[in-house]
């Protein structure tokens, strides 16, 4: 990034463009971009405004730019009644308002593409939109009038947008409003792009598979060697039972797959839930021990860096029934999970127990969110059959005359994860 960086800043005040985008694969160093830009830029005395996508992403962004700038005035554009967090609301230099001009001493100033999209008035000769990728056309279109010259920042690889109303009268034309922001400016321009090639999240041990399951064209690197990190327990399992073998093939090569046997089975399998829940439960009560090179000496993987991911709300909320209610296990869909970081991620794969294979399950996005969340292991819980039903359910999506094909599909993507897992498969 330290390379990346300066010919990003440089493009953005010199090119013709009205804009730089930057693509960055999971744990490259976004945040770190994101901030690192905003700081030069307000260093010019001009006024930043900063889009997000989500309101957890603003007070993200704002405690991470406070932090890294404490004399520098922030402004939060919130909707009516917001009340600050915690990390927000511990920094003096940051100004919470739900109208622009509440915050117009503000250097920089931050909110959702929502939120921006309400403005009638006012201009900004600076901008970053973060995740760019998860921002839909029609909202870019919103809010680029207000803005000169703008940043995006996202990862390609992530959930597209979604929406809830049916899209396919638009699908094919240019300006389509379910593609990302990032698809349609470059579509109607000739804009600058530029990608950050290592991943310091994801172990050498994940990288390499993610990279090839869904970056097949703009592959990346782990930041750190195959023997920077590793995982071990500090107890020892008494006899040999599924769960401590799926563990501990998960500390030594960091992945895992725990296979339950073949079934189709409701969304809410109770039993892929409970397993979900057992392994993290197991893996806290062996005390699990991760060395990097941030903690060189061991860290414990404590509760809150145990994170269980799943594709529906329903789901999330079946395996939380087999954890404490004061657990703080993060347990929680995809599209929530994006952008978070934990030691060990624990995934309630997308296409277990099913007898079909949707284009919401197959979504290459959401299997890339849930395998790329991880430090140091991923583990997969899944019933048996899911080759035989990717085999049985090739992707035969509608195609459209101009429309995007986005590559590898979810079919593809799903083939390459499976066929990894398999060589690390713990029959439950």
């Amino acid at each position: 990034m330290t390379d990346v960086l300066p010919a990003v800043l440089r493009d953005l005040q010199f090119a013709d463009a009205p804009g730089v985008v930057v693509d960055s694969p999971p744990g490259a160093g976004k945040s770190t971009l994101v901030v690192r830009a905003a700081r030069h830029i307000a260093g010019t005395g001009e006024p930043l405004a900063i889009v997000a996508q989500t309101n957890e992403q603003v007070d993200d962004l704002i405690a991470a730019l406070a932090r890294a700038e404490p004399g520098l005035a922030i402004g939060r554009l919130s909707a009516q009644g917001y009340v600050p967090v915690p990390r927000i609301a511990a920094h003096n230099n940051v100004t919470v308002d739900n109208a622009v001009a509440g915050l117009a001493g503000c250097a920089v100033t931050v909110g959702t593409a929502a939120k921006w999209s309400t403005l009638t008035q006012g201009a900004w000769p600076w901008a970053i939109v973060d995740e760019a990728y998860q921002m839909r056309s029609d909202a870019l279109l919103q809010v680029a009038g207000r803005f000169e010259r703008t940043l995006f920042v996202g990862d390609p690889g992530q959930l597209d947008p979604f929406s809830t109303v049916e899209t396919e009268r638009w699908a094919g034309l240019s300006w389509d409003p379910q593609l990302s922001a990032v698809a349609v400016l470059l579509r109607h321009n000739e804009v600058p792009v530029h990608r950050l090639p290592v991943s310091w999240r994801l172990p050498a041990t994940a990288a390499p598979v993610v990279s090839e399951a869904f970056y097949p064209f703009t592959g990346f690197t782990s930041g750190t060697g195959l023997h920077e990190r590793s995982m071990s327990f500090a107890t020892k399992a008494f006899g040999s039972s599924p769960l401590d073998s799926t563990l501990e093939t998960a500390a030594d090569t960091g992945w895992a797959l725990h296979e339950l046997p073949a079934r189709h089975s409701m969304r809410t399998d109770a039993e892929v839930a409970q397993a979900c829940a057992s392994l993290a439960i197991r893996l806290l009560e062996r005390g699990a021990v991760a060395v990097s090179e941030k903690s060189p000496a061991g860290a414990p993987v404590s509760a809150d860096r145990i994170a269980i991911g799943t594709a529906h709300r329903d789901q999330a909320a079946a395996v939380r029934r087999f954890l404490s209610p004061d657990s703080t296990i993060t347990v929680d869909t995809a599209n929530r999970l994006q952008g978070r970081e934990y030691d060990v991620t624990i995934v309630w794969h997308p296409l277990s127990g099913r007898r079909d294979a949707t284009a919401f399950h197959l979504e290459s996005g959401r299997l890339c969110v849930l395998t790329s969340r991880h430090r140091h292991a991923c583990i997969a819980v899944a019933r048996a059959g899911i080759t035989e039903l990717l085999d049985a359910h090739p992707s035969t999506g509608r195609m459209y005359l101009n429309e995007l094909v986005k590559f590898p599909d979810g079919w593809e993507a799903n083939q390459a994860v499976m066929s990894h897992l398999e060589t690390h498969r713990i029959p439950a």
